[in-house]
């Protein structure tokens, strides 16, 4: 396996998403949270169009016959991602990602992974999901005490 190609596709995921909250916490002035969203899911669509063409041939309509269901579930899944992101960041700050981060180690990687799809997970990445369980606690006192 190539370590850093998985890092790199890792980070570059990370960047983009801090992008994303970056932008959805610095955003005024919007009555309807929803607008914010769906501008942003309009130029996010214009950059995917547009870099299709680099990754091989494109045909929207044969995809779509192909695995509608699952473009669906992907789609509702995105929506329910940005709509509880919108709230997360709004209500309870930037911070409380880490709240989000490991629930989507439980529901990605246990649930869908591991469970589902049936893929490996060795006694390494069950200590990674048992850490991360730690930092759930870690999180919730720190919360209870309260900022230094």
């Amino acid at each position: 396996m190539n370590y850093f190609g998985l890092l790199a596709v890792a980070l570059l995921a990370a960047i983009g998403n801090a992008m994303f909250a970056a932008g959805q916490k610095k955003a005024v002035g919007i009555d309807n949270p929803f607008t914010f969203i769906s501008l942003s899911i309009c130029v996010c669509l214009f950059f995917l169009i547009s870099a299709a063409p680099f990754l091989g041939s494109v045909n929207y309509w044969a995809s779509l016959k192909q695995n509608g269901v699952w473009v669906v579930l992907s789609g509702m899944g995105l929506f329910f991602a940005y709509i509880g992101f919108y709230f997360l960041y709004s209500r309870y700050g930037v911070s409380s990602y880490i709240l989000y981060a490991v629930m989507s180690i439980i529901t990605t990687s246990v649930v869908v992974g591991v469970f589902i799809f049936k893929e490996k997970f060795n006694v390494y990445h069950w200590l990674a999901f048992f850490t991360s369980m730690a930092t759930v606690a870690l999180f919730a006192w720190g919360n209870k005490v309260g900022h230094a």
